[in-house]
C-alpha cells in the first residue's frame, strides 16, 4: 500500500488505528484451543470483529517465532486475511549488515520466498544506512524505524546527548536522506508526549507508528494534538487494550467495542 492509499483510508474509516496482533497462546480464549490452529482462529476472528474500524494490522513477529514454524504458518494464514485496503506492520525491529539485512527484507516482503508479503517491517536504526537501505529496495514497501520508543529503557540510548543534540533527533534528520515520507515512518512512543511535536517538526511530512496509548498510560487526545499533520500523519497503536478486552466467548465483540471507540475518538479529533 502506497502513501496515498493509506492516507486514504484514514479519511475513509475515519480512523488512524492500528490494532496489535500480540497473540499470545497463553492468553487467549481457552476455548480456542480445540482449534488446529488456535492462534489463526483466535486473529480471525479479531479481524472480522475490528477490520471496520482500524486501518492498520501489526502482527508482533516474536509471538509466531516462539511457537516455531506452526507459528509462521499461523502468520502466513492472518497475514492473508486480513483485507488487502488494510496497511500491515511486521512488528520485528529487525536490523543487520547489509546482505543480513537483505534477507530479513525478503523474508518479509517477497512472497514467493517466505510467504509473507507485508506493507512494512520495523527496523532498528543502530547500524546505519546499509542496515537500513536493503528494505527500501523493495517497491512500495516502507521502513518503520525506530526512533523514540515507549518503553522505561528509552531513556537508556535514546536520550543520549553530544554537541549535534539528542541520538533519536540524529536518527531521525540522519534518514531522511535515505527516504522521503512515502517510504518511511517512525516509531514515537505515546509516552513521551512532550517529544511528539519536537519530532513532528523534524519531520513534518512522515507518518508515526505510536504505541503506548491505553496499556502504556499514553494519551490518543495529547498524541493528536502534538502529532497530527495535514495528512493525519499518525497511526496509532493498541494491542491488548483491544484483543484482549475479555478472556471469554465474547473475546471479539468485546475488542470490536474496544476499536469502536477508539474510531469515534479518532473521528472527533479528525474534525
Amino acid at each position: 500500500m502506497n502513501y496515498h492509499e493509506l492516507v486514504k483510508q484514514i479519511r475513509t474509516k475515519r480512523s488512524f488505528l492500528c490494532i496489535g496482533l500480540d497473540t499470545d497462546i497463553k492468553k487467549i480464549p481457552q476455548h480456542l484451543l480445540s482449534y488446529p490452529d488456535p492462534v489463526f482462529e483466535f486473529n480471525k476472528q479479531i479481524i472480522d470483529a475490528t477490520h471496520p474500524y482500524c486501518v492498520a494490522y501489526k502482527p508482533n513477529i516474536a509471538f509466531y517465532e516462539s511457537l516455531g514454524s506452526a507459528g509462521w504458518d499461523s502468520l502466513k494464514k492472518t497475514l492473508e486475511y486480513i483485507p488487502e485496503n488494510i496497511f500491515t506492520i511486521a512488528d520485528a525491529k529487525r536490523g543487520d549488515i547489509g546482505n543480513t539485512s537483505g534477507l530479513y527484507a525478503r523474508a518479509f516482503f517477497d512472497k514467493n520466498s517466505s510467504g509473507l508479503d507485508f506493507d512494512s517491517v520495523t527496523v532498528a536504526p543502530y547500524m546505519g544506512e546499509d542496515s537500513v537501505s536493503p528494505f527500501l529496495d523493495y517497491k512500495n514497501k516502507w521502513v518503520i524505524l525506530l526512533a523514540l520508543t515507549s518503553n522505561k529503557g528509552s531513556r537508556d540510548f535514546q536520550y543520549t546527548k553530544d554537541e549535534t543534540g539528542w541520538l533519536f533527533e540524529k536518527v531521525i534528520r540522519t534518514s531522511q536522506r535515505w527516504a522521503n515520507h512515502e517510504r518511511m515512518m517512525y516509531v514515537v512512543g505515546a509516552t513521551h508526549p512532550e517529544e511528539i511535536a519536537h519530532i513532528r517538526s523534524l519531520a513534518p511530512e512522515h507518518f508515526f507508528l505510536v504505541p503506548g496509548v491505553g496499556a502504556q498510560g499514553g494519551s490518543l487526545q495529547e498524541v493528536a494534538r502534538n502529532g497530527m499533520n495535514k495528512n493525519c500523519g499518525l497511526l496509532v497503536n493498541s494491542s491488548r487494550n483491544i484483543i484482549y478486552a475479555s478472556s471469554t466467548n465474547d473475546f471479539a465483540e468485546a475488542a470490536a467495542n474496544e476499536a469502536r471507540k477508539m474510531q469515534e475518538e479518532m473521528s472527533t479529533i479528525l474534525g
